[in-house]
């Protein structure tokens, strides 16, 4: 399922990416609306564990934030992709 009908705003066209290991490779956040509901599921879980683990957030709090933000991103494409269907 494509959804290039949406404009993707231009601060989420820079170079923030997260590196996935359970997808085997690295998501620019412009990526997240262009991902399947299978990946986006995986994605969403992956960076729910590492935004629920507090003793992370105190040794990569790069890591934690960036996972804060492709988190809430996916959720807002998976809430849009839900009410189209």
């Amino acid at each position: 399922m494509s959804f290039s009908s949406y404009d993707i705003p231009p601060q989420e066209n820079k170079g923030k990416w997260f590196r996935s290991h359970l997808l085997g490779r690295e998501i620019e956040l412009g990526e997240l609306y262009s991902l399947g509901s299978n990946d986006l599921d995986l994605l969403m879980a992956e960076t729910a564990e590492i935004r629920s683990d507090l003793d992370f957030k105190e040794k990569n709090i790069g890591k934690f934030r960036t996972a804060g933000y492709f988190l809430e991103l996916a959720r807002i494409i998976e809430k849009r992709k839900l009410l189209e269907s």
